[in-house]
């Protein structure tokens, strides 16, 4: 039976949750600043925002099931110690390279976060208050990203993108020092044995798979670099599975997805966060760089959507008592894949009508889709399965997060590329390359005697980037609706079913 949980545990295990999330969405406020000041294209600012969440996604199974051998509120207090020293490093870094390995690392420890999080709850908190604090857990995953974007916002009005991460570096001591207090210590022991194999195949699979898709849009769906991507991954998938179904306690069975709760929850869930991160990592730079936005300016644009997520997602989870995920994610799919038609048809002059009607449209569909989502995943599953099920429910985020991100940055890069390609032609090569690789350019002054062909070039960037966001985000919207199709007619059509 467990033990009675200390009032703080509960804060303390949302605090550290939210280390993990605002850090995966608040870098995107920065990207402009960093382009400007180290020069990154756009391909590496999506692996700036990429190499975290790749590396993040690959470990999660792995990193969950170490906790779970070794105590997860040890799993925890390690993923916060490493989040802390990178994030010391971060406060003096100074080039492309060292930032992405820097954010590769800080991915790790993530790693060793979040699931401990999740599962501190379903085995420390008693029956009557787990509900509860999963709805807490769920509010703080899906309306974290925007709280971090809001304060590495306002840390840049003052200081420089290096204050990101500061932040990161408050938020894990906070975290740590409740770790360390208040978070009570788990582990199963039950003697399996760790499936090392499966968790260093799940990254090479999701890796290989986010890496061919970035690597195309720089060099060409038919570049070597992106061919061997798509090679690891395809080769990856099938040894995943085959490896997975030979083991006795594998990291993930693949005979838990023919449960249809499971897999519909764990598509739902994946498709939701591929929106949404896909969507904050071209929207931001769109309000920066085509209408001229702070980096705060820019986030304050963004206030609606903590404000519909975080109370909807408790009436959501109200709602999923009684509606099956059939039709609620389904509509909340809907009304999301909506609000990405809005978005994708945004004017070059910024409107607040236009603009907050999609933004309204996003969070009520993000809402009413989350909560049966993760409800679905942890109901289809009995309560010795429970850390299988928190761990899919990361990975389906994080591994939605990092595909969103990296498919939505490679279709603005394309497009972008494309409608710069005539223009550039007739510049010096060394800013053609600069001018044709990022929309950063158009922050620079332009050199005397050139205001005109400037204006020009800068004004046809506009124009090129604007069509990229367009197309990336009704990319997300004929996501949105075919996930909506699928949960609609696969879905179980019970609250609670286990197949």
């Amino acid at each position: 039976m467990p033990k009675k949980i200390h009032p703080l545990t509960l804060p303390a295990i949302a605090l550290s949750l939210m280390t993990v999330i605002s850090a995966v969405a608040g870098l995107n406020v920065a990207l402009p600043s960093i382009a400007r000041d180290l020069g990154a294209t756009q391909t590496q600012l999506t692996w700036i925002v990429d190499a975290y969440t790749v590396v993040f996604a690959g470990l999660l199974l792995l990193s969950g099931a170490l906790s779970d051998r070794f105590g997860r509120r040890n799993g925890l207090v390690l993923g916060l110690i490493i989040y802390m020293m990178v994030a010391t490093y971060g406060l003096f870094v100074d080039s492309v390279g060292h930032l992405i390995m820097l954010r590769a690392v800080m991915g790790i420890g993530a790693a060793f976060i979040m699931p401990s999080t999740l599962s501190v709850i379903t085995t420390s908190f008693p029956p009557q208050d787990r509900s509860r604090a999963v709805g807490v857990w769920v509010g703080v995953a899906g309306g974290g990203a925007f709280i971090g974007l809001f304060g590495s916002s306002f840390l840049m009005r003052y200081y420089s993108w290096h204050s990101f991460f500061a932040l990161n570096l408050v938020l894990a001591l906070l975290g740590l020092i409740g770790a360390l207090t208040v978070v009570p210590n788990s582990a199963d022991d039950s003697g399996r044995k760790l499936d090392v194999a499966g968790g260093l195949i799940s990254i090479a699979l999701v890796g290989g798979l986010v890496y061919g898709i970035i690597e195309g849009a720089e060099l060409g769906w038919t570049s070597g670099n992106s061919i061997a991507g798509f090679v690891v991954a395809l080769i990856s998938f099938p040894t995943f599975v085959f490896t997975e179904l030979r083991k006795d306690a594998p990291l993930l069975d693949p005979r838990l997805f023919t449960n249809r709760g499971f897999s519909m929850g764990s598509l739902s869930v994946m498709l939701q966060f591929f929106g949404q991160f896909g969507f904050i990592f071209v929207g931001l730079q769109f309000l920066q760089f085509v209408y001229g936005f702070t980096p705060w300016e820019a986030v304050l644009k963004l206030l609606l959507v903590p404000f519909i997520v975080l109370p909807m997602s408790r009436v959501a989870g109200v709602l999923s008592k009684t509606i099956p995920q059939k039709y609620l994610g389904s509509f909340g799919l809907t009304i999301l894949g909506i609000g990405m038609y809005v978005f994708s048809t945004m004017p070059m002059t910024f409107s607040y009508a236009h603009f907050w009607t999609g933004l309204a449209l996003f969070g009520f569909g993000m809402a009413l889709a989350s909560t049966p989502a993760t409800t679905a995943i942890t109901n289809s599953l009995p309560a010795e399965k429970q850390g299988v099920a928190s761990a899919v429910n990361d990975v389906a985020r994080e591994l939605g997060s990092a595909l969103g991100i990296a498919l939505v940055g490679a279709i603005l890069n394309s497009t972008y590329r494309s409608g710069m390609a005539e223009s550039v032609k007739q510049l010096p090569a060394a800013l053609a390359e600069k001018v044709s690789h990022s929309i950063a350019f158009t922050s620079f002054t332009p050199p005397a005697g050139s205001e005109q062909q400037f204006a020009q070039l800068k004004q046809k960037a506009f124009e090129s980037f604007q069509h990229g966001t367009a197309l990336s985000m009704r990319m997300i919207m004929i996501v949105a609706f075919a996930a909506a199709l699928t949960i609609l007619i696969f879905a179980p059509n019970k609250v609670h079913e286990i197949d």
